[in-house]
Formats: C-alpha cells, sequence, structure tokens
C-alpha cells in the first residue's frame, strides 16, 4: 500500500495543497484534512478499484474539508462553493503521468535532504504509510515528536518548494531591454 501511495497519490499532494491555499484554507487546516484523507487511503482494504489514484485522493480530500466547513459556524460560501467546484475528473494524460513523475522524483530529492532522523520519519509516515504510533514504537521516541517531525518535515520540503518555484519563475521572467547609451 505504501509504495501505491508514494508512487501514485504523494507527486500530486502539492498540486491540492496549492489548490486549497487558494481557496483560502488555513495551512493547519490544510495538513489536518490531507492527513486525515492519507489515513483514509491507508486503511482500504485494495486500491483495485481505484483507476485514477489522484482523483480519488483529491475527491477524498475536498468531502473531508466541505464536512469539516461546514460544521463551523462561520463559513465564507464562496470558500465551499470554490471547494466543491474543483474537477476531478481531469483525464489522465501522457503529460500529466510524465508531470507526476517527474514532480514525485522532486519530491523524494527534496525529502532526501532533510536531517536523517526527520527524513526517515517523513518517509514511514508519508511514503509507508506508517501510523504516528508505530513509528514512535520503531524508533523509540513519543508520538509527539514524530507529529513535529513530519510536520517539519513537510514544512521544509514545501519551503524548498517554493524556493525552487520562485527562482524559476525568476529566471523565466522578460528582463528589461537594456539602454545603450548613444556616442
Amino acid at each position: 500500500m505504501a509504495q501505491w501511495v508514494a508512487a501514485n497519490v504523494l507527486p500530486h499532494e502539492p498540486v491540492i495543497r496549492a489548490r486549497l491555499a487558494r481557496a483560502r484554507v488555513a495551512p493547519e487546516e490544510i495538513d489536518d484534512v490531507i492527513q486525515e484523507a492519507y489515513s483514509r487511503l491507508v486503511a482500504l482494504d485494495s486500491v483495485a478499484h481505484i483507476k485514477r489514484p489522484h482523483a480519488y485522493f483529491f475527491s477524498v480530500v475536498r468531502n473531508l474539508l466541505v464536512r469539516r466547513l461546514k460544521r463551523e459556524k462561520v463559513v465564507p460560501i464562496e470558500t465551499i462553493a470554490e471547494i466543491e467546484s474543483y474537477a476531478d475528473d481531469q483525464a489522465l494524460t501522457p503529460e500529466r503521468e510524465a508531470g507526476g513523475r517527474m514532480e514525485y522524483a522532486r519530491v523524494r530529492e527534496l525529502i532526501a535532504a532533510l536531517p536523517e532522523r526527520c527524513r526517515r520519519i517523513v518517509e514511514m509516515r508519508k511514503i509507508e504509510g506508517l501510523s504516528q504510533r508505530e513509528i514512535a514504537t520503531r524508533l523509540g521516541v513519543t508520538e509527539s515528536v514524530v507529529e513535529n517531525q513530519v510536520h517539519q518535515g513537510i514544512r521544509a520540503v514545501q519551503r524548498a518548494m517554493r524556493d525552487q518555484d520562485a527562482a524559476s519563475e525568476r529566471l523565466a521572467a522578460p528582463r528589461p531591454a537594456r539602454r545603450q547609451e548613444g556616442g
């Protein structure tokens, strides 16, 4: 299951996070909902019925978030409408598949750059799909240490991705023409 999640779902997490951020969902709420969605995926007996994993995962995230938002007393209706309107039926094209593989490789590279304990905990939680309790038991640490390391690791990966994206945008931006001094 962990390999299936790592190959088919994890590469799409940044896109889902970006969509939720654009919908003005608080970062900690995004973390909670995505974590709960992973938990639901891991709890499945089989994934054989899932033909489009990224769409399935996004549907789970969206439904969990909509449920949470509807329980709150005051929620801007635009937020719920925007989240519910996201199309999760986008066809998987060769370009999207290749992009997903590239994004997965990028995320794995950034995870590999984390400090050793943080890297191992993030891999165990996000790629291998182990619970916080299982990781804590295996490593002889508390669950709060595991939770903290996952949080720090994911934040570091997200920050690195934002930095890389910003650097790419700066390089791609057109430069103003240089004025030549007449003589």
